[in-house]
């Protein structure tokens, strides 16, 4: 019998960067929270603050193997999600999306659960939109080296949806753009971790391409409010929903803007292009606006002073 009136949560992947800062705002939100992770990624150090919380708990596990819970929600976040973490092992990353999935929709089923799945906007690949809207399918290499990522969240997708249409499953689906903020892992070869630690470090700041590939920056704080909008919101609303910034900038002007924060004599380099690294990347947040009210509200150079100050007190 379940005693408490607080909604048990439980966030896969809640060490990581979204993670921590989620497991966070549920908390403020009055939720008792369980946190699992398997610190292939994520850190210890981002919940730390957490640990002492009576509603707080941590668990070390790996989705990819089945965990028996009783909970009211669910938010599907484990994975790794920067290419130099999952193409170090990616037959773990396809496995993490799709065994993971499976798993943590099992549970939803067993529990009666809602269940949340933090997709990407890699799914659209190298698009031939622009911006990209949720009804667009994307333009993506099934077999090159980022597939291990961009195919396993398709994949996951699509179990989300039949697990809805054959088991009636509340799921809610959100395509995640570039996100920045504090707890990002100074290491996983993020254009805005990298851009910060190479500029405190006096480094030259190291632009793949001629930097005129664009990109949209949303602020962690924006995308997690965005993400409780989305778990609460009613039941027919299943996502896929864009959620990110679609103000759009080049990795030129945000390489500029961080050495303008930062300071210091860092020089921007050039070097050939990753392959499979898509031109444009900017979300159509239409229906986030009309159905969650979200939008955006912290700009980008905002955003940067506050992670700027977070990796200089590493």
């Amino acid at each position: 019998m379940k005693i408490s009136n607080r909604k048990r949560v439980l966030v896969t992947g809640g060490a990581g960067f979204l993670g921590s800062h989620l497991c966070e705002r549920l908390l403020r939100d009055g939720s008792d929270v369980l946190c699992i992770d398997n610190l292939y990624s994520g850190t210890k150090d981002n919940i730390e603050h957490l640990l002492s919380n009576p509603r707080f708990e941590f668990q070390r596990h790996d989705v990819t193997f089945p965990v028996y819970l009783e909970v009211d929600e669910i938010y599907n976040l484990a994975c790794p999600a920067s290419p130099v973490h999952y193409q170090r092992d990616p037959v773990q990353t396809t496995k993490t999306s799709v065994h993971g999935s499976i798993n943590m929709l099992g549970l939803a089923k067993r529990t009666g659960a809602r269940i949340f799945q933090a997709s990407t906007s890699e799914v659209y690949g190298d698009p031939e939109v622009h911006p990209q809207t949720e009804d667009y399918w994307g333009r993506v290499n099934p077999i090159g080296v980022r597939s291990c990522y961009d195919e396993g969240k398709r994949c996951a997708e699509t179990l989300f949806f039949d697990y809805n249409r054959q088991h009636g499953l509340e799921i809610k689906v959100a395509r995640i753009f570039n996100t920045y903020g504090p707890r990002m892992h100074p290491n996983d070869g993020r254009v805005v971790s990298n851009f910060i630690v190479q500029a405190l470090q006096g480094n030259d700041i190291t632009i793949y391409g001629d930097g005129l590939q664009t990109r949209s920056f949303c602020y962690v704080d924006d995308l997690i409010e965005g993400f409780v909008r989305l778990m609460s919101s009613p039941a027919d609303l299943t996502g896929p929903i864009n959620l990110g910034n679609p103000s759009e900038f080049t990795i030129r002007e945000l390489a500029e803007a961080v050495l303008e924060l930062v300071g210091g004599s860092s020089s921007l380099v050039f070097r050939p292009l990753p392959h499979d690294d898509p031109m444009q990347r900017q979300p159509n947040i239409s229906m986030a606006k009309q159905h969650l009210d979200w939008t955006p509200e912290i700009p980008l150079r905002e955003g940067l002073k506050k992670t700027i100050s977070y990796f200089r007190n590493l």
